[in-house]
């Protein structure tokens, strides 16, 4: 069963590692997954000092990204470098328009070679993969390290229901980013604390459960920049705790 992890990139304004793992045990977690404002996963030479902040917190990196692949092998190597030392079954990602097929197969062979899955990231109405109809185009070519990290906010900006997604891609499922927004009368998104906007929170964690799902939970919560560890504890108050809990997710 997966264990809940956070996005760094909700500790952006944070950038001392140190820091970043210190603020994830107060919310009680052990998990993260590590964006590149907190390292550069194309410079080697700064792996070690990023990976050693987090062991030495006990903090677990379960994934990274989103990493944005250019079909340029040697530079995203590293990507797969990093994500190995760390330990990390996944790697969230992104691909540009004009690199499909070719970029998104090469990635999907470099993702064989270092034995970790690749996940794309869906970014809302705005991005070329947001939209299921997509998704399924390239997941009808593309191999199985290719798959889905699924944000439930973006999905919500997509005007697509997050809980079909992730039945529809279950097979498909590396990763949730567990997220939630409302919308004003202009369909501008605002994040709130997941499970009191748009999100069926109840629908998703069922869905998540009959599909067997064995990705990573990852929450994520972008507002509140200077200080978003208030948000980020109401989103694991005891109400949000017990629902994962009882779903036998966590």
């Amino acid at each position: 069963m997966a264990k809940l992890a956070v996005q760094s990139y909700c500790f952006r304004e944070f950038k001392d590692n140190a820091r970043v793992a210190a603020l994830v045990g107060e919310l009680g977690l052990d998990a993260i997954e590590l964006c590149a404002v907190h390292c550069d996963f194309a410079k080697p030479e700064g792996f070690e000092a990023a990976l050693a902040a987090y062991r030495s917190a006990g903090v677990r990196i379960v994934s990274i990204g989103v990493q944005t692949f250019r079909n340029e092998p040697e530079k995203e190597a590293n990507y797969f470098k990093f994500a190995r030392l760390a330990g990390a079954r996944v790697m969230s990602a992104n691909f540009r328009p004009g690199d499909w097929p070719d970029g998104v197969l090469a990635a999907g062979r470099m993702a064989e070679e270092h034995d970790v899955n690749l996940a794309i990231h869906n970014h809302g109405g705005g991005h070329w993969l947001g939209s299921s109809q997509m998704l399924e185009a390239v997941f009808a070519k593309a191999g199985p390290r290719i798959g889905l990290m699924l944000d439930t906010a973006w999905a919500l900006d997509a005007g697509e229901d997050p809980v079909k997604m992730a039945a529809k891609f279950a097979a498909r499922l590396r990763g949730v980013h567990i997220k939630d927004f409302v919308f004003d009368r202009t369909g501008r998104h605002k994040d709130v604390v997941v499970g009191t906007g748009n999100l069926d929170l109840p629908g998703l964690f069922k869905v998540l459960k009959e599909s067997g799902f064995a990705g990573e939970l990852i929450l994520e919560y972008e507002g509140d920049v200077k200080d978003p560890v208030p948000a980020l504890k109401e989103c694991r108050s005891e109400e949000h705790t017990s629902e994962l809990q009882s779903r036998q997710v966590i």
